[in-house]
Parts: C-alpha cells; structure tokens; sequence
C-alpha cells in the first residue's frame, strides 16, 4: 500500500499532531511538497501533502484562507503540514476553522520536526510500497510461468483472475472464449464477444477498457504480428496497480508465446493435412493414410464431407474471404477437438475434408449464411463420403459450387441436387442459347403460318410419342400430327427415333420455356 496520511501520523519520529480532517487520514500522499507561496497551485500535480510555514499568507484572515484551502483541494491536495514555532506558535485559528469547514486534513508540525524529514519519510514509504509490488509482480511472472509450462493456457486464466483478485477469460480469434475463470464469469465473458471482434479489427498490439455496472473490464490483443490471434479479458471492482498490472503484462506475453507456438504447430499439422488431403483427391487412399497416422486416421475411416469454396466474385473490400473462412473452421474443430483437412489452391479456392455432422460443416453453413449479404464466399459441399471416395466427392463438391454460382446462393449441398429436380441447372446461358439454336428452325417455320411445329412437338413428347393422346391434346387428327413430327425431322435432319434427340428437344422446350409446367 502506498503512504498514507494515517501511517505519517503513526510514525513515532515524526511526531505529527492531526487538527483537522480527521475523516480523510486513509487517503494516500503521492509526495511532500514544501511551498511558502501564496498560491502554490501551479506548482501541484494532485496527491501531495503540502508543508509550510505561512511565511507569505494571511494566515489570520478567515476570508483568505478559506480561498486557500479551496484551492488546495481544487488541485488535489490531500493534506496540509503546518510547521509550529516558526513563524506562528500555533496554528492561526483561521487557517484551522478555513480546513475545518473543507475537511482538508490539517496536521501540526512540531519545530524539532524538519520538513526535510517528512519527505524522506513519504519517500520511503513510496520506495517501499514499489518494492513490494515489483517483488509481487515477480512473484506473479514466475507462478504464471510454471503454470502456462505445466498446464497451459486454461491454468495461466486461472491464476491470473486470482492475482488481480477479479476474473479473466482467453478468446481465440473468431472471438469465442476459449478458458474463464472464475466460473461465474463465463456468462460476462460471453457478453463481450462483439467488443472482441471490434479489437479483433485494429493492428497488433490493442487495447480496450470497457466499463460495466459490476466491473472493470481492460481488453488486450493476443499476436506478434499485425494479425490478432487472441484476446485476453481482465475484469476488476477497480483500476489495476502496479502489481496486478506486472501479472497482467506477463500472462499477455505467456498467452502470446502459447498462441504463437500452438499456431506454429498447428501450421506444421496444417502442411501435413494438406499433402494426406491432395493424396486422397489423387485417389491414393493407402499413401494418404500412412501419411495421415494417427494424427488423422480417425478423420479418414469416418464419414466425411468435401466442401470447396471460392470467393463469389471481384476482390474484397474487407478482409480476403477465403482466408476468414480458413480461420472460422479451424477455430471451430479446435473447440469441438475435431480433425479438419484443408488445402488452399493458389488463394482462389479452398478445399476442406471434414467430419460428416460435425463442427466444421455447421460452422461453414453458419459462415456462409452471414456472408450471403456480403458476396463474400460461394461454397460447394459434397454428400458423405466413405474412406476411399474422396475423388468423387471432390466433383460433387464441384458440382454443387457450380450451381451455387448459377442460382447466386452462398451454399448448396450436393444431396440437395440429387433430391431436386434437374430443370433449375439449366437455368444457364449457355443452355439457353443452346436451346434458341435447336429450335430457332421450327420457330421460323412456325412463323410463316403453315403449320404449329413447336407445340405439336411438345404434345408428342409430353405424351411419350403416343399418336392419339398427343393429337387428342392438340385436338387434330393423328396423321396431321404424323406429318408434322415427319417435318419436325426434315427441318431439324436428325431422326426423332433416337432417344438422345428427344432428350435434347425436351430439355431445349424446358430451358426456353416452351415445355410447359
């Protein structure tokens, strides 16, 4: 504790006598100033206790030194030292009424106590009470230390809520919180997610306060480099001192160390999941397992899904989305303890293998419903797949990005598509001029008056080439339609017989429209 009034009255050698503010002697002295001016305000930072002996006031005029003491406590004087048997026997009864109505403490200096004393005294104390929280904020170093050794990162949380006698929590960089303590905190902890997420937007290092009702809350980033990795949240009933600030300072430089090491390592593992991952899109599922171990093997024989991202198009205003999205899974498969295989294709495509109804699949349909809004990523995901069938849920992953693009949807599932129906893919350009070009003979004929081409020849596919339920639609005879489908072959030059060309036809009605419902 630093010095306060009350322990400069109990100091045997000092021998100070309290006349006034008897109420406010707990109040800490942050240095003894001596000052014979009138005025001495200018010369005050706040905190001191003032020592004179009224050699420039009025010390007799009641008015004058009602002033002074205001302005004294103004300034943030704490306590005023009047030497005795100097220039005043005694304390003038003005000065002593002036700080009884303010509540200044007003202390007695007796004249065989030298000023020079008392500031040494203050000085001490303060040495003192700096020695004292330098040693505990060692003392704290170390014990965090030992524990962020023999623990890690959940022991340093908990060690560090004790010191400053409050709580703290550790975010990762998504701004989920990764380790709270004491319990109780969990629930205000959560409560600060967007506050995170802001600092999260400000270059390494950061720092925020934020007041609550019940708290004090200082947020700190977590990173060596630019990019926050982390977060640290330390909540008190007040500011820190100087000791709670040391331990403070030291977990954030041991969560730095444990982030960036745990990122180092997590980037090695990275490089392997992406070799096994690039196996297994070879269809080499023997190389890529023994690769894999038992680091990923579990990964492998379960089902899986593949899901390829790209971004949806022109260059982002924000952050990369493709890199985001990256970190959004990752984080969710350290906080469900899950496997993840991810590979980035020359930053213009993300390719990620991971456990069929886990934590990273809900986290990539979540990441890709927020950044619809955006544009921000388009995302193709596979039907589950077994151990050896990566290849192929690679091209249903592929398959379902396509039709993501075409239908401007931020996600689509490949089993969505197998469960649809097929007309919604050949909502495309190049279907629909595909289509134009087929039929635009038959239209131009059409156009002419001497006959209805394109609708005969719907009735009759429609009808699956039964003569007299087609006619019967088009409410003519059967050998009218006959020639008409003879003409529909004369004028296209190729045989309605074949079944690819009556495909063909069917699809081009549907594309442009003229197929009916």
């Amino acid at each position: 504790m630093p010095p306060t009034l009350a322990s400069l009255v109990q100091h045997s050698a000092l021998k100070l006598i309290v006349r006034a503010g008897e109420d406010r002697l707990d109040t800490p002295v942050r240095w003894a100033h001596v000052s014979e001016l009138a005025d001495p305000v200018p010369y005050m930072e706040g905190g001191e206790l003032l020592l004179t002996t009224a050699l420039t006031l009025d010390a007799e005029d009641l008015d004058a030194m009602r002033r002074y003491v205001r302005r004294l406590l103004a300034a943030g004087v704490v306590g005023l030292g009047f030497a005795v048997g100097v220039n005043y026997e005694e304390i003038p009864p003005a000065l002593l009424d002036a700080a009884r109505e303010e509540h200044l403490p007003l202390l007695e200096v007796p004249r065989r106590t030298p000023f020079l004393a008392i500031s040494k005294a203050v000085s001490a104390a303060i040495s003192a009470d700096q020695y004292r929280a330098v040693t505990a904020g060692f003392e704290a170093q170390r014990e965090l230390t030992r524990a962020a050794l023999a623990e890690g990162p959940e022991a340093v949380v908990a060690r560090l809520a004790a010191h400053v006698d409050g709580w703290a929590a550790l975010y990762d960089a998504s701004g989920a919180v990764v380790a709270v303590s004491p319990e109780w905190a969990a629930r205000r902890a959560a409560r600060l997610t967007p506050d995170v997420e802001r600092l999260r937007e400000r270059p390494a290092p950061a720092s925020a306060v934020v007041g609550g009702t019940d708290d004090r809350v200082e947020l700190q980033s977590l990173g060596t480099g630019r990019r926050v990795r982390g977060a640290l949240a330390v909540g008190t009933g007040a500011p820190l001192g100087t000791a709670e600030r040391y331990a403070v300072h030291s977990a954030i430089a041991l969560l730095t160390l444990t982030t960036e090491r745990s990122r180092s390592l997590q980037a090695a593992e990275q490089r392997l999941g992406a070799a096994v991952l690039r196996l297994m899109l070879e269809g080499r599922p023997e190389p890529a397992r023994a690769v894999a171990g038992d680091l990923y093997g579990g990964l492998l024989d379960a089902p899986y899904r593949l899901l390829v991202a790209e971004p949806a198009g022109g260059e982002p205003a924000g952050e990369p989305p493709l890199p985001a999205l990256a970190e959004a899974l990752e984080a969710a498969a350290a906080r469900a303890g899950e496997a993840v295989l991810t590979v980035a294709e020359s930053g213009r495509r993300l390719v990620v293998l991971a456990g069929d109804g886990g934590a990273v699949v809900a986290a990539c349909e979540g990441y890709a419903e927020r950044e619809a809004e955006d544009a921000g990523v388009v995302v193709g995901l596979s039907a589950p797949a077994g151990p050896n069938a990566a290849a192929a849920a690679y091209k249903q992953a592929e398959q379902a990005l396509s039709v993501a693009r075409r239908r401007g949807r931020a996600l689509v599932e490949h089993e969505d598509l197998a469960a649809g129906s097929v007309l919604p893919l050949l909502a495309d350009d190049a279907v629909r001029a595909f289509a134009d070009g087929m039929l635009r003979a038959l239209r131009e004929h059409d156009a002419t008056g001497r006959g209805d081409l394109v609708a005969s020849l719907r009735a009759w596919l429609s009808r699956h080439g039964q003569w007299d339920a087609a006619a019967a639609d088009l409410g003519v005879h059967r050998h009218t339609l006959r020639y008409r489908m003879r003409r529909v072959e004369e004028i296209l030059g190729r045989s309605l017989d074949d079944p690819d060309v009556r495909m063909e036809l069917w699809l081009a009605l549907k594309a442009t429209g003229e197929g009916g419902q």
